[in-house]
């Protein structure tokens, strides 16, 4: 049956934790439900506006060929500005696109399975004859293959299937569209312990920001730059976080991550954060 988290016991003292393996052993006989809020706040001459969006999605992983796939479902999706609710179609699509994303035995991100589903979606849900836009754009197949791709590697891409050490880093290249243009950053995150959970022992991880390369990047760093592209990173760009994910069967727990950026004279904080709700047996 359902089983809600709690708020976690102390974390293991770092000093003398032994190397920390984490396999990626999706439990197949259980829906992840997952709250996740999203804040973008923008100061510009003076003027303070914020737009905010909530939504809890549930999550299957189903065994396939050389792999898994994960389904994940929206069952709720809200959007406000500056606290204010604001109608939106926006649950209409996603409840019309239940996302399917194939992955690899080990956990790296192959392919989305139905990305042009989300196309499909909107024109469904949208009134005849308006005209989309920017939304077509978003929704299309390359958009939500990229957009999909990127979210799984700044979260897991480089963690399984190895030992990691207190200390130990792994690095994402990360991207956030503003109307300013596009921020680009490199997403550090340490090791900083185990912790017991509801879901048995968990992996802490310490999120920060990198504006550029260091003079001498390790060779995994700079593998996953080149991989990403190379591309120009967005000078100035801070964040700060942490990442916690169960250890015995792969189970996300909790994300949080603060970006802050200038843009064109604009000064932007984007807040986010992800909790698991309930762990239950899927139907």
């Amino acid at each position: 049956m359902a089983s809600c988290t709690k708020p976690p016991p102390s974390r293991v003292p770092e000093a003398g934790l032994p190397p920390v393996r984490l396999d990626f052993r999706p439990p197949v006989d259980r829906s992840i439900t997952e709250r996740a809020q999203t804040a973008r706040t923008v100061e510009r001459g003076g003027e303070r506006k914020t737009e905010a969006v909530e939504m809890t999605t549930v999550a299957r992983f189903t065994p396939v060929e050389n792999g898994w796939q994960l389904t994940q479902t929206v069952s709720r999706a809200g959007l406000s500005q500056d606290g204010t609710t604001v109608p939106t179609r926006m649950d209409a699509v996603l409840s019309r696109f239940p996302l399917q994303v194939r992955l690899a035995a080990d956990g790296a991100f192959v392919k989305v399975g139905n990305a042009g589903e989300g196309l499909v979606a909107l024109r469904a849900a949208a009134p005849a004859g308006q005209d989309l836009g920017a939304l077509e754009a978003f929704w299309s197949p390359e958009a939500v293959e990229e957009r999909t791709r990127r979210e799984w590697e700044a979260k897991y891409g480089g963690l399984f299937q190895r030992n990691l050490t207190v200390g130990q880093h792994t690095w994402a290249v990360d991207r956030l569209s503003l109307p300013e243009g596009e921020i680009v950053y490199l997403l550090e995150r340490t090791v900083t312990g185990t912790q017991l959970t509801d879901q048995g022992d968990a992996l802490v991880l310490g999120l920060r920001c990198l504006e550029a390369l260091p003079e001498e990047p390790p060779a995994e760093l700079q593998e996953v730059f080149q991989d990403a592209g190379a591309p120009v990173l967005t000078p100035g760009v801070t964040c700060e976080g942490e990442q916690v994910v169960a250890r015995g069967h792969f189970v996300p727990l909790r994300r949080t991550l603060t970006v802050r950026a200038q843009v064109a004279g604009a000064a932007w904080t984007l807040a986010s954060q992800t909790k698991l709700e309930m762990l239950e047996e899927a139907r």
